[in-house]
């Protein structure tokens, strides 16, 4: 429920306007009034008890030109202050001339009374403030304009000045340059506004609609051109204290397709089944990926692809049940060190999908049981060594057993290396120790006794 809707105006009835402009428009048009009787339920779902339906101005414009008994009747209600709320599918129902708009809201303004639309809950109060910001704005462009002039004002006097009368120079010098600091004060204020107003719209929990207001209270205009030399749009944004901002962007050329590419749709396909939207948008970005339209991906963009290409939304349920997993996950179900079982599946040794080069893996359950799965993490495992069967001291069969791990993944060279660079005893007293292990864990290419031998 929206924080506009309060118990005030929850016990008073809503009221839902109903309107389509002409009488063809009702006969052909039957989608649009569904859509507008369903606001009915949406009232009911924001907490109202009574909603009444007006829709005597079916088949009317709402102009001004013809006279609309519902939407007359619906003010007087308003008026009378029975009404909590005021509802319609879309603005553009209440009124399309501003004399008819305005006395609806200024109506609900004075009884307290919300308007609603599909998609949120606006209180005419609120409007109002927002008014007194535009006006707030106005009024610093006004003096942003004025003390420019009179900084203006103040160099041509310092310019016009003879330079032998160091008095005067000095003086309108002065006035200058409080004029200046003037201007640079304005600025600033002027500056700080949207900085202010970008804080609250990236706030946590900023509501879509929160962030249009704020658009809508610090952009004057904004101004399109095509530039066909550049092959590209111009756009000047025109905000209320007085600043532009000139934006350049690319132009879709005849036959260019935005379609996103196949590598991100493939990637959101296969990482949704064990990632949220928000950690899926990181991996494109970091593989250099943008949308069709050359933007970043974030989680509503991915969620947009997902609603696009028919993807579901990710279930830790069907997760679990399907027995997908990622690449830790899976490693703790092998017993295996996620190093090991990524060095695995670089090798094809264990089924998984690696969609981009840097992004997660996934894994599934039923696969890695495959005994074409298994065995490479089933030679990953040392062999635990007893040293009751072999007669070596406990700190030999920690010593074999490490060598023996080492063993199962290089050659002999690599363990003689080992050998000569970590063990600081002679290796002839390591032959009884070392030889037994790694021998039973079929070092590469020669017997291992044959390389401890070389290492003596």
């Amino acid at each position: 429920m929206s924080e506009k809707i309060q118990p005030r105006h929850l016990s008073r009835k809503a009221v839902l306007y109903v309107r389509q402009s002409s009488a063809h428009r009702v006969a052909r048009d039957e989608e649009s009034r569904r859509l507008q009787y369903a606001m009915d339920r949406r009232l009911r779902e924001l907490g109202w008890r009574e909603a009444e339906v007006v829709d005597d101005d079916l088949g009317r414009s709402a102009s001004g030109a013809v006279e609309r008994s519902g939407f007359e009747r619906m003010v007087s209600e308003v008026c009378m202050g029975n009404v909590g709320a005021v509802a319609a599918r879309e603005a553009s129902r209440f009124a399309r001339n501003s004399r008819d708009w305005q006395r609806l809201v200024e109506m609900c303004r004075v009884v307290d009374a919300l308007l609603i639309d599909h998609e949120a809950a606006y209180s005419p109060r609120s409007a109002a403030a927002e008014d007194a910001e535009r006006r707030r704005d106005d009024a610093l462009r006004r003096d942003l304009e004025a003390a420019r002039y009179e900084a203006d004002l103040a160099a041509r006097r310092h310019d016009a000045v003879e330079p032998a009368n160091r008095m005067v120079a000095d003086e309108l010098e002065t006035r200058w340059n409080r004029a200046l600091a003037r201007v640079a004060e304005i600025e600033n204020r002027i500056a700080e506004r949207p900085r202010r107003a970008e804080a609250v719209r990236h706030r946590p929990g900023a509501s879509p609609q929160l962030k249009k207001r704020i658009a809508r209270c610090l952009v004057r205009e904004v101004v399109v051109d095509v530039d066909n030399e550049a092959g590209g749009i111009v756009a000047v944004v025109h905000w209320q204290g007085g600043v532009h901002t000139e934006l350049r962007l690319p132009r879709r050329r005849r036959g260019q397709s935005t379609a996103n590419p196949k590598e991100a749709v493939s990637a959101v396909r296969s990482l949704v089944r064990t990632c949220k939207d928000d950690a899926i948008a990181g991996v494109p970005n970091r593989n250099g990926l943008r949308t069709g339209r050359g933007n970043r991906w974030t989680r509503e963009r991915v969620a947009s692809l997902r609603g696009w290409a028919d993807m579901p939304c990710h279930d830790p349920q069907a997760r679990r049940t399907d027995g997908w997993m990622n690449l830790t996950e899976a490693a703790a179900e092998l017993g295996v060190s996620p190093r090991t079982l990524r060095l695995a599946a670089e090798r094809g040794e264990a089924a998984a999908e690696h969609p981009l080069p840097d992004g997660p893996w996934v894994f599934n359950r039923t696969a890695l049981r495959d005994d074409g799965a298994v065995a490479p993490a089933a030679r990953a495992r040392p062999a635990v060594l007893d040293p009751r069967n072999t007669g070596q001291r406990p700190e030999d069969s920690r010593l074999s057993n490490h060598i023996g791990e080492w063993a199962a993944w290089s050659t002999v060279a690599v363990v003689e290396a080992a050998v000569q660079g970590l063990v600081h005893r002679r290796a002839g007293e390591l032959v009884p120790v070392l030889a037994p292990a790694l021998d039973a864990h079929g070092a590469v290419g020669a017997p291992a006794s044959a390389g401890i031998d070389r290492c003596r």
